[in-house]
C-alpha cells in the first residue's frame, strides 16, 4: 500500500452532538493541522532535542539582545564552541555512569589531577630525556593523561562495582582525594610552559585547521551523516520495521547538510588577528607593506577531538554488545545479571572509561591554559551532570544519549559566556547553573510522567 502523503487533502470530519464547530471567535473556519501533525510524525524528530535546539535558540537571540550584538558574532561562537570541548567530551561519558544508575562527583578532580601528571610530564621529565619540542612529547602526554584518568576511573568503579560502595559515596571522596592529590604532585605550584605542538589541543590560532581543511572536515561529515542515515533506513526495512518517507528522509538530510554548512561558515568568518597574520606573511618572506590577506581560523582542534569522541561513544553505545549491556543494566539491574551480563565488569569498564574521558579533556583545558594549575577544573563536576541531565539522560537510568548530552554542555557553556559578556559576577553564575539543573531534572521527571 502506498505511504500516504502529508500534501493530501485530510478526510472529511463527522461531528459528534457534543463536538465543538471547528470555527474561530470571528466565525471563520480553522486551519486543519492534521497535516502538519502528519508531517511531523513522518520526520520522526526527537521531541527532546528539537526542544533542546529551541531552548538553545531563544539563549542565544536572549543574550545576544542584552549584550548588544556581541554574543551570535563568528568570534564569541567560535570561543564558545573551544569553551565547551572539555566539558562535551565529559559529559559523553557521564552519559553511561548515569544510565547505569551511578553518578560521579570526581571528574573535575580527576581533571585537575591528571591535568598535573600531564603538565609535569612534559614540562620537566620527558625533556631530561630528549629535549624540549620533541614530536613525540604532545603524543606521550596525551597517552600519559587518558592513562592514569582510565586507572582512577577503573578503581572507583571497583571499589563500586566489587566492595558494593554508593557510587556517590565513592566519588565524593574521589572528589577530595584526587583535589589533594593534584595538589601533592607538585606542592601547589603551577607547570609551565606546555610543549608547543601540545598547545594545539587547546585552540587558539595555532589550535585552528583553517578554511580550507574545514571544508574538507565539513564536506565529509556531510558524507557520513548521510551514509549513516541511509544505512539506518535500509537495517530498518530490512528488518521489516517502517521507515520514513523519502520526502521525510531528504528533509532530514538537508536540515543535517545546512548545519554543518552553517557551522563552517561561522568558524571561517573568524579571521586570524592582523599581527599574527602579518608575521605569518613574514615569515613567508613577502612583502607586508600591503593590505594584509584574511586568513580564517576554521574549526578549532579541541572541537573537532570533542566531536570525534561524540561519534565514537554513540557507536560504543549503540552498536556494541557493550553499550547494550549499560542500558540493560540501566533499565532493570537484577534482570541483566539474571540474564548473564557481568555486570561489574560492566560498571568497572564505564568508570574507566569516564576516567579516560577526563584524562583527554584535561589534556584540552591544560592545553588551553597553556599550564597545569591546581584549580583546574573546579567545580565542573556540576557542569558535567548539567550537560547530561539537561541532554534527556535520565537520573532514574536506562535513558540517555550522547548527542543531548553534547548539546547541553553547549547550553550550559551558552549560559556562562552569556553571563560572562554581560558582567555577572561569579557567585550569580553559580546560582543560575544551580537553578537551571534543578529545572532539568524537574522537566525529566514531567516528561517521564507523560511518556508513561
Amino acid at each position: 500500500m502506498a505511504e500516504p502523503s502529508a500534501l493530501s487533502s485530510p478526510p472529511p470530519r463527522t461531528e459528534a452532538p457534543g463536538d465543538v464547530p471547528a470555527t474561530t471567535p470571528a466565525g471563520q473556519p480553522s486551519v486543519d493541522r492534521s497535516g502538519i501533525g502528519d508531517a511531523l510524525r513522518a520526520l520522526e524528530l526527537d521531541t527532546r532535542l528539537v526542544g533542546m535546539i529551541g531552548a538553545l535558540a531563544v539563549i542565544w537571540i536572549g543574550f545576544d539582545v542584552l549584550t548588544g550584538g556581541a554574543f551570535l558574532t563568528p568570534r564569541n561562537l567560535w570561543n564558545l564552541s573551544v569553551q565547551a570541548a572539555s566539558v562535551g567530551v565529559m559529559a559523553t561519558g557521564m552519559v553511561l555512569v548515569i544510565v547505569t544508575r551511578n553518578i560521579d562527583l570526581s571528574v573535575g578532580s580527576i581533571l585537575g589531577f591528571t591535568g598535573m601528571v600531564v603538565g609535569v610530564l612534559q614540562a620537566r621529565l620527558l625533556p631530561e630525556l630528549w629535549g624540549f619540542d620533541h614530536p613525540l612529547t604532545w603524543a606521550a602526554a596525551v597517552a600519559a593523561g587518558i592513562a592514569v584518568g582510565g586507572m582512577v576511573g577503573a578503581l572507583q568503579g571497583a571499589i563500586v562495582a566489587y566492595l558494593g560502595v554508593s557510587s556517590f559515596i565513592v566519588t565524593l571522596g574521589g572528589l577530595l582525594v584526587w583535589r589533594g592529590a593534584a595538589w601533592w604532585v607538585t606542592t601547589g605550584q603551577t607547570v609551565a610552559p606546555m610543549d608547543g605542538l601540545f598547545k594545539r589541543l587547546g585552540g587558539g590560532f595555532e589550535g585552528a585547521i583553517g578554511a580550507g581543511p574545514s571544508w574538507l572536515v565539513g564536506v565529509a561529515a556531510i558524507v557520513l551523516a548521510v551514509a549513516a542515515l541511509l544505512l539506518t533506513r535500509r537495517r530498518r526495512a530490512g528488518f521489516g520495521f517502517p521507515v520514513r518517507p523519502l520526502w521525510a528522509e531528504a528533509v532530514v538530510i538537508l536540515l543535517v547538510a545546512a548545519a554543518i554548512v552553517g557551522s563552517v561558515l561561522v568558524v571561517n568568518a573568524y579571521p586570524l588577528p592582523l599581527p599574527v597574520v602579518r608575521r605569518m606573511v613574514e615569515a613567508r618572506g613577502l612583502s607586508t607593506d600591503g593590505p594584509l590577506p584574511l586568513i580564517a581560523h576554521g574549526f578549532a582542534i579541541p572541537v573537532l577531538i570533542a566531536l570525534a569522541v561524540g561519534v565514537a561513544v554513540t557507536f560504543l553505545a549503540s552498536r556494541t554488545r557493550f553499550g547494550r549491556y549499560v542500558f540493560a543494566i540501566g533499565g532493570n539491574p537484577e534482570a541483566a545479571e539474571l540474564s548473564g551480563i557481568n555486570t561489574r565488569r560492566v560498571l568497572v569498564m564505564v568508570f574507566g572509561l569516564m576516567g579516560a574521558l577526563c584524562g583527554l579533556s584535561a589534556c584540552i583545558a591544560t592545553a588551553r591554559l597553556n599550564a597545569a594549575t591546581n584549580a583546574n577544573g573546579t567545580l565542573d563536576e556540576l557542569y558535567v551532570i548539567a550537560a547530561a541531565i539537561i541532554g534527556g539522560t535520565s537520573l532514574a537510568g536506562g535513558v540517555g544519549t550522547i548527542h543531548g548530552a553534547m548539546l547541553g554542555a553547549l547550553v550550559m557553556q551558552s549560559l556562562q559566556s552569556g553571563m560572562v559578556l554581560l558582567g555577572v559576577d561569579a557567585p550569580m553564575q553559580n546560582i543560575v547553573v544551580g537553578v537551571v539543573l534543578v529545572a532539568a531534572v524537574y522537566i525529566d521527571t514531567l516528561y517521564r510522567k507523560g511518556v508513561k
